[in-house]
């Protein structure tokens, strides 16, 4: 995505700018153990900064070519659910999660009204 400096100089406004790049969550503490418990995440970009043994995050609802970016900074692995039970993440099976290990980072995409594909950095 471009930066925002660079779209507000075709004439775009600050706000409409940051509004196309996303909204960042920081500092965010991982939750539960299932998907019904699991953090919820708002933002297009999410960073864990906490997570307990066998806590989870789960992806916001969102519209088909949405796309989240997680990146979890905290102790532990965290596991990454889909939005909703009936929702799956690549070949995982529907309402179950992914682990993301510490000090990586994933990017979700969703492609249809139950599917998501998820990419991990190194």
């Amino acid at each position: 995505m471009a930066l925002a400096k660079n779209i507000m100089r075709g004439g775009w406004s600050a706000g409409n700018a940051k509004a196309v790049n996303g909204a960042v969550a920081t500092a965010l503490t991982a939750a539960g153990t299932t998907i019904s418990d699991a953090l919820d995440l708002l933002a297009d970009t999410n960073v864990i900064g906490t997570a307990a043994s066998g806590s989870g995050v789960q992806l916001p609802s969102c519209e088909i070519g949405d796309s989240c970016e997680v990146y979890n900074g905290g102790a532990n692995t965290v596991v990454v659910y889909p939005d909703a039970t009936a929702n799956q993440i690549n070949a995982i099976a529907a309402g179950s999660g992914f682990n993301l290990a510490t000090n990586t980072a994933c990017f979700c995409r969703k492609i249809t009204s139950t599917r998501w594909i998820a990419f991990l950095s190194a």
